[in-house]
């Protein structure tokens, strides 16, 4: 995946239908109950006190000379730490949609009890980060760089100068079970209590719909399955490769639609960008279509090419979030989904 910004291909594009569609063309051209918080009680403020370190996937060790209390976090980590007990007190990155209704990147999180430090892409308000006085800020990263996910490369050096020390939890090119075990084991330097009984039972929920995933590929090896994504004027294929889901997924057999090298070059290895009249290219069983509300959702696209698609027509098109939050609770289900599309799908392409 491209670096920079610099270069207008922005991660926020590139992630497009190869692991996210961020802000559409214009960038891709360049407190729960115990049950839902993941069983744990313990908040980050009842945190064991004493020096806190936490190495990063960019192998720098983040220090404090407490357990942080003031977490300041990208949506969806601030979501999956969520599941685990652990509360941000602020965030940044898609969390109020403009009707005032959490983001699908919530999670469960109640995103009124948060102070909202940028709802969209560059926006990070420095003055909020500032006067929460936080102990850490945590995000994910989506390049081989280590670049901080929506944390503004104009604005990193002030944002850094407020003097929290920053984790980046890799989403690059790895598969899903790595990262899931990365952000336990965060949470678990937090103050979650990681052998509780919930969260014990998310972990093998989710590895028993990895071995039934498993089991449905490998019992209908032909059915075809393509990643997408919808703007106004381009669809995203995914490659299956750099992307956290879909490596995972195809690890586990599933045979997906696989855009040339060439087709993907000019995204760094993530898409294909495809013209609505050129939708059809490839023929798939099918689609899992990008949920994030910075994609056109199935329901809403009027092109007549899409709605001849084999796979549109026999209503076998599922949601995708290529930006998964990382907690075993709302990942399994993602496998779930899956496994059972895969399982019931006629034979279209």
């Amino acid at each position: 995946m491209s670096n920079a910004r610099a270069t207008h291909l922005s991660r926020r594009g590139i992630l497009a239908a190869g692991g996210a569609l961020g802000l559409g063309a214009v960038l891709a051209a360049c407190g729960e109950d115990d049950a839902k918080s993941g069983g744990s009680v313990k908040e980050t403020t009842a945190a064991e006190s004493g020096p806190w370190t936490f190495k990063d996937d960019r192998g720098q060790t983040a220090k404090a000379d407490k357990t942080p209390a003031t977490i300041v976090s990208f949506i969806g980590v601030a979501a999956a730490l969520h599941d685990y007990g652990i509360e941000s007190k602020g965030v940044f990155g898609p969390t109020k949609l403009k009707d005032g209704k959490a983001d699908v990147q919530a999670g469960d999180l109640d995103i009124s009890k948060v102070t909202i430090i940028g709802n969209e892409w560059g926006q990070f308000n420095i003055e909020k980060y500032a006067a929460l006085s936080p102990d850490v800020l945590l995000t994910t990263m989506f390049d081989a760089a280590g670049t901080l996910w929506y944390v503004p490369e104009e604005s990193k050096k002030k944002i850094l100068a407020v003097g929290a020390p920053t984790v980046g939890i890799s989403v690059y090119d790895v598969q899903l079970p790595q990262p899931l075990a990365r952000m336990l084991e965060l949470a678990k330097s937090l103050g979650a209590d990681t052998t509780s009984t919930t969260i014990t039972a998310a972990k093998k929920r989710f590895e028993d719909a990895a071995a039934r995933l498993r089991a449905a590929a490998k019992a209908n090896p032909d059915i075809k399955v393509l990643a997408g994504s919808a703007s106004q004027d381009i669809f995203y294929v995914s490659g299956s490769n750099l992307s956290v889901d879909l490596e995972y997924y195809k690890a586990l057999g599933v045979n997906f639609v696989e855009p040339s090298a060439a087709a993907l070059k000019a995204s760094g290895g993530w898409y294909e960008n495809l013209s609505w009249e050129n939708v059809d290219k490839y023929a798939a069983d099918i689609i899992m279509m990008d949920n994030r509300t910075s994609a056109i959702q199935p329901a809403d696209i009027t092109e007549g090419t899409w709605k001849k698609l084999p796979a549109v027509k026999a209503n076998q098109v599922i949601a995708r979030n290529p930006e998964p939050i990382l907690s075993y609770d709302k990942c399994a289900p993602l496998l779930e989904d899956l496994a059972k599309a895969i399982e019931n799908a006629k034979k279209v392409s």
